[in-house]
């Protein structure tokens, strides 16, 4: 049914649909009305029978829902930013004992200095972490994902994350096609673990391992992310059969055939990139492409190859980066195309949510056609307000407080949190 909805409150019921069994939740911006939604559902007895459980803390958030996965249940949470750090611990441990559990991160800049927008470096951080993570490029697409997380998840018993943008997307109200319980139904199947806590048959999950397996232990994670490379676009086009949508799968590739520039990026700038490119090659005659990343982790190395092999050069635009090195997608894509005669170009953008325009976009698209740009860009980096702060700390020992003096450099204050 097309509802015109908010994009948490979307997430919401879909993840209803699914049919939980226990929901842990700590609330974080701009995470909190997904579950404040599903709070309602569960309230109501709209959502029955579920668990619905404030917990104290995002830590104590993944641990309840560590729990409830061993105990047999379907469990769901959400989190964002600082709360998937305040996590990290526990949010190894679920992948490290193999338990399904979804989790929504509505993504957010992690401080310091604080700030509330949007970009990818919370779900970044924990990209090692052994969770399957899916990356939303709008509501609909969060809404789907979220669906088939459960199935994926389940199959290969490891947890999986759907990444969406937050307040881009998860407080934007978009149409949307809600699917009905009997089509959520058919397409997930009831819960059945693989592993259970039971007072029967009692065992132990999550013992001690020594050196001697170890290593095995971990590398059974990777295994079944490879098995996910396989499983996640089975999934997306059993889905698409059953719901008429077309989810993306691993990749997703827009004005490939031609392109001699392609775009690589994640969550829901490729919505602007679309459109920037619509422009450029009406306008200009320039043949670019967008390759969106669905799947980041497992990351498909063999289906960005292929999607990339045509092209001249890649620009692969960051919503994240790692301090002293560049891209973090783009050290992927550039394993990805080993052995390729293409130019490479990193360009970061919209950190700390920070606005990515369709101008900014296109005078960086024209650079890159034009092989001028440089291997690690900044997308409207004012490099004024760093230098002058450099010169600052160069001229005294006692220079004062950075984001402060940025700001006040910048002619504007901190803003206060009360």
């Amino acid at each position: 049914m097309l509802r015109q909805i908010e994009g948490s409150r979307a997430v919401a019921e879909s993840v209803a649909l699914c049919r939980p069994e226990v929901i842990c939740a700590y609330p974080i911006s701009p995470q909190t009305h997904i579950v404040e939604g599903l709070g309602e559902l569960v309230k109501s007895g709209t959502l029955a029978p579920c668990e619905f459980i404030n917990v104290e803390s995002e830590f104590a958030a993944m641990s309840v829902a560590i729990g409830a996965s061993a105990a047999g249940a379907r469990s769901y949470t959400a989190t964002a930013s600082q709360g998937l750090l305040f996590m990290a611990e526990a949010v190894y441990n679920a992948s490290g004992l193999g338990l399904p559990i979804v989790m929504t991160v509505a993504n957010r800049a992690i401080g310091a200095p604080i700030n509330i927008w949007n970009d990818h470096s919370d779900s970044m951080s924990q990209r090692d972490c052994g969770w399957i993570q899916l990356f939303a490029a709008h509501n609909q697409e969060a809404l789907d994902l979220h669906i088939q997380a459960f199935k994926l998840g389940e199959e290969l018993s490891m947890p999986v994350m759907v990444c969406m943008d937050g307040f881009i997307l998860t407080h934007a109200y978009e149409r949307v096609d809600m699917p009905t319980q009997a089509q959520v139904d058919g397409f997930l199947p009831p819960y059945e673990p693989r592993q259970v806590l039971d007072v029967n048959e009692p065992v132990s999950i999550g013992a001690m391992v020594g050196p001697e397996a170890f290593m095995e232990v971990r590398y059974l994670a990777h295994a079944k992310q490879l098995l996910a490379l396989d499983r996640i676009p089975q999934i997306a086009a059993e889905f698409e059969q059953r719901f008429g949508r077309n989810t993306g799968g691993l990749v997703r590739g827009y004005h490939l055939d031609d392109a001699e520039t392609v775009v690589v990026a994640l969550g829901s700038v490729l919505g602007t990139l679309r459109e920037t490119v619509e422009e450029l090659r009406a306008q200009s005659g320039l043949k670019i492409g967008v390759l969106g990343i669905t799947s980041f982790r497992p990351f498909p190395l063999a289906a960005v190859r292929a999607a990339l092999q045509g092209a001249q050069r890649v620009v692969v635009l960051e919503k994240s980066f790692s301090v002293g090195l560049g891209g973090v997608v783009s050290t992927d894509v550039r394993l990805a195309l080993s052995g390729l005669s293409l130019r490479g170009y990193t360009v970061v953008a919209g950190l700390g949510g920070r606005a990515i325009t369709r101008a900014s976009l296109a005078r960086m698209l024209h650079e890159a056609a034009a092989d001028k740009l440089p291997p690690l860009s900044f997308l409207d980096l004012d490099v004024r307000i760093v230098e002058r702060q450099l010169q600052r700390e160069a001229a005294t020992r006692r220079s004062g407080p950075i984001a402060e003096n940025l700001l006040r450099d910048l002619g504007t204050v901190a803003s206060k949190v009360s």
